[in-house]
C-alpha cells in the first residue's frame, strides 16, 4: 500500500538509514570515501524512484487527429526499462516494445518511452509494470489494441540467489485487437521481434 504523504520520511531520515545500512554492512559512514555516500544515495534513489511523483497517464493526453488515415499499427521498439524489483530492491534492466492500434488519433511518440519511464521508477514486479503501460495506453487513447512487451535481466537473479546472469524475463500484455485478431496479433509480434 502507498505511504500517506504527509508520512512520508524526511531527507535527514533517509540519510540516517543509509548510514546505518552502510554500518550494518561492516563499514563506517564515517570513513572519507564514504562521508557522502548517504546523500549520494538519497538523491540517486530520488532519481531512480521519480514515478512516484509522475502520473504517466498524463503524457498520453494530448494527441493528434490530423493522421492522413492512419490506421495500422504504431509501434515504438527498444525503448531502456529501468525499474528495481519491489522483492528485493535489486534493479531490472531492459527493454519495452509499446505499440498501439490508433482509432482516428494519434500521440507524439517520446509520449510512449514517458509512460514506460513514468511506471518504470517505482518498485514493482515486471509483470505489473507490463499490465500498468498497456492499460494506461488503452483508457488515456482508447486505441482499438494495445501491445506492450518488456524484456529484461534482474539483478535479484543475476546477482545473488541462484546466479544466473544472461537470463531474462520477458512478459507481454495485449488488449483489443492486438489480442483478439489473430492477424493483428502476430503482425505486433512479428514487428516487434524483425521489424528493424
Amino acid at each position: 500500500m502507498a505511504q500517506d504523504k504527509t508520512s512520508k520520511p524526511t531527507e535527514a531520515d533517509a540519510l540516517a538509514a543509509v548510514r546505518t545500512l552502510i554500518e550494518w554492512a561492516g563499514d563506517d559512514p564515517d570513513r572519507e570515501g564514504l562521508l557522502d555516500t548517504p546523500r549520494r544515495v538519497v538523491k540517486a534513489y530520488g532519481e531512480l524512484f521519480a514515478g512516484y511523483g509522475t502520473d504517466p497517464r498524463g503524457y498520453l493526453e494530448r494527441t493528434f487527429e490530423e493522421v492522413g488515415g492512419y490506421d495500422e499499427l504504431v509501434i515504438l521498439k527498444d525503448i531502456r526499462v529501468v525499474s528495481f524489483c519491489e522483492h528485493h530492491m535489486l534493479p531490472f534492466l531492459g527493454r519495452a516494445h509499446v505499440g498501439y492500434l490508433p482509432n482516428d488519433r494519434v500521440v507524439g511518440i517520446s509520449k510512449l518511452a514517458r509512460v514506460v519511464h513514468g511506471f518504470a521508477r517505482r518498485l514493482q514486479i515486471q509483470e505489473k509494470l507490463t499490465a500498468e503501460i498497456a492499460e494506461a495506453i488503452q483508457d488515456v487513447l482508447k486505441p482499438k489494441g494495445v501491445g506492450v512487451v518488456i524484456v529484461s535481466e534482474h539483478s535479484c537473479m543475476t546477482m545473488r540467489g541462484v546466479n544466473t546472469p544472461g537470463s531474462k524475463l520477458t512478459t507481454s500484455t495485449l488488449l483489443g485487437d492486438v489480442r483478439d485478431d489473430p492477424r493483428t496479433r502476430q503482425e505486433f509480434f512479428d514487428l516487434v521481434r524483425n521489424g528493424d
